[in-house]
């Protein structure tokens, strides 16, 4: 294993392990309630990131992942009484196939049009989902938690620990890519699609599995959501305020890294849960347009190309003349 590699699964370790530590050490519940919707971005951002930052393919299509599998879970419960485990794999599998299928449909086009196909997608199932009586259509469904796990001694507590699992494994699966010839093909296609057909690069496949991963990924996320709010409706679900945040995120921290779309969650997440708790939930959507702005200005490669500048500025003021 690469020296990279190690330092990555040390710090993935130490990571959960401070997760279960906080869990079991801390009796604030709010630090667990604000630190899951962080972790969920962490997640949101990094699978838009697997098709956006290196494919170079917007996708405004997150809320209709995430919703499926938040609405997943919701089926799950009330038909089967199914585990936290079991929702969150089908899920997976679940948005994953939405993936695969939008991308069939929708990966031919380019530009501004494959960005509004997604939102489309995103519009048909909040549609399909306020007429589907049977998981509470548009009025929503209020669910019962069943009791916590050990060690663990609240719901919340347990979710925050599970989120920060599906965090660590998100950020893993896209340094994988990231690092392997899927990423290079995946660059390559962002860089210039005709080149990349020219040269070999099966980029139909390449971005098909992009699309499936980045699904997945995206549902895995919002499966647990039910249980985390013991209530779900699909205005607030399908909400498009998780789509423009899991694009802002990659953008603010950087997408040519897979520690971009990390930074831009931490960050941005962390912002507002503070303007949330100090000033209006409603600003929420304010502090993502002002951020967004000012990174493509000042900053359009992200915190992370901001700071390779400012390395490489260094680096030649101390070469000599």
């Amino acid at each position: 294993m690469k020296r990279g590699g190690t330092a990555f699964w040390v710090g993935a370790v130490l990571a959960i392990a401070l997760a279960v530590l906080a869990a079991l050490g801390i009796q604030n519940e709010y630090y667990f309630f604000a630190g899951y919707v962080v972790l969920q971005f962490v997640v949101l951002a990094t699978a838009w990131n697997i098709l956006g930052g290196y494919a170079g393919y917007v996708n405004f299509g997150t809320g209709a992942f995430f919703g499926v599998g938040a609405y997943t879970s919701v089926v799950l419960i009330q038909a089967l009484h199914a585990p936290l485990l079991v929702q969150i794999a089908t899920a997976a599998v679940l948005s994953g196939l939405l993936g695969f299928g939008t991308g069939l449909l929708t990966l031919r086009l380019r530009g501004i049009f494959f960005s509004i196909a997604t939102v489309a997608v995103a519009i048909i199932f909040e549609t399909l989902i306020i007429n589907w009586r049977y998981v509470g259509g548009a009025t929503g469904v209020q669910l019962l938690r069943p009791p916590v796990i050990a060690p663990f001694d609240s719901y919340t507590k347990m979710l925050f620990v599970v989120m920060a699992l599906l965090a660590v494994g998100a950020v893993a699966v896209a340094r994988y890519i990231e690092a392997s010839w899927i990423g290079r093909g995946l660059r390559a296609i962002r860089d210039s699609e005709v080149a990349a057909e020219c040269n070999g690069v099966p980029t139909l496949r390449l971005k098909l599995f992009a699309c499936t991963v980045s699904g997945a990924l995206m549902g895995a996320a919002g499966a647990p959501l039910p249980m985390y709010m013991s209530f779900v409706e699909p205005a607030s679900t399908f909400n498009l305020s998780y789509s423009v945040s899991a694009l802002a995120m990659p953008i603010i921290g950087g997408t040519s890294h897979w520690l971009g779309p990390v930074i831009g969650a931490v960050l941005l997440g962390t912002v507002q849960q503070v303007v949330t708790v100090t000033i209006s939930s409603e600003l929420n959507v304010l502090v993502v347009g002002v951020l967004l702005v000012l990174f493509v200005v000042v900053a359009p490669g992200g915190i992370l190309g901001l700071v390779a500048k400012l390395r490489s500025a260094r680096s030649s003021a101390r070469a000599p003349a």
